[in-house]
């Protein structure tokens, strides 16, 4: 698995756009806006999107991803259907963010804890992990060791649980019972700032440590 992460949005929401080496056949997963950087970014690998994926439903995450499928005919998967009322409110979000107005969207695929996407010949495996949104979801390809965790996780901090429908209790819990069971050796991509892995974050992080 290859990747390239593209900073969208004025939030800098670290889109990713990953890639099966074997066909070329790639996914844009949270594509927040910005859309002619991730499109350019893929063309420069020489490849060739072939579905959307989504973490969680707020909008420097989702803005772009209506606009996007429409473009090129892809198909949308994730995120999990308990974020329906943040993909709805699409609309809304645009003016309580300061966004230009984006459109609301219906995931052709809702996913649930324990199912798998596919991108070429990749498998990735799919990790309900409520807290930042009730229906906020995580990407593992195992073989690459590499994951992909939208807003969960971060170098040094967790994902914010003051929006509606957030809970520290049930982040913090996703963390430590879905993520870091992975193994230390796991390399994370965050929604927002640097890469670390489940074992800097097992040692460092102070909201995991305490």
């Amino acid at each position: 698995m290859q990747y390239v992460i593209v900073p969208v949005t004025p939030f800098q929401q670290n889109c990713t756009v990953f890639w099966c080496p074997e066909t070329m056949k790639g996914a844009a997963v949270d594509p927040g806006g910005d859309l002619p950087l991730i499109l350019r970014a893929a063309e420069s690998k020489g490849v060739t999107l072939e579905k959307i994926l989504v973490t969680h439903g707020h909008i420097d995450h989702a803005g772009g991803v209506a606009d996007l499928a429409d473009d090129l005919s892809l198909p949308i998967e994730g995120p999990h259907p308990d974020d329906l009322f943040w993909i709805e409110g699409m609309p809304q979000q645009s003016k309580m963010f300061g966004f230009p107005p984006v459109r609301s969207f219906t995931p052709g695929r809702w996913l649930a804890d324990g199912e798998t996407v596919t991108v070429g010949t990749l498998t990735l495996e799919v990790r309900h992990c409520p807290g930042h949104t009730p229906g906020h979801v995580v990407f593992i390809h195992r073989p690459s060791k590499l994951a992909i965790v939208g807003d969960v996780l971060f170098q040094g901090s967790v994902g914010r649980t003051d929006f509606p429908r957030g809970n520290h209790g049930d982040l913090i819990a996703s963390i430590k019972e879905k993520l870091l069971p992975y193994g230390d050796d796991i390399a994370f991509i965050p929604g927002h700032g640097p890469m670390s892995t489940f074992g800097e974050e097992r040692l460092y992080n102070p909201f995991l440590t305490d």
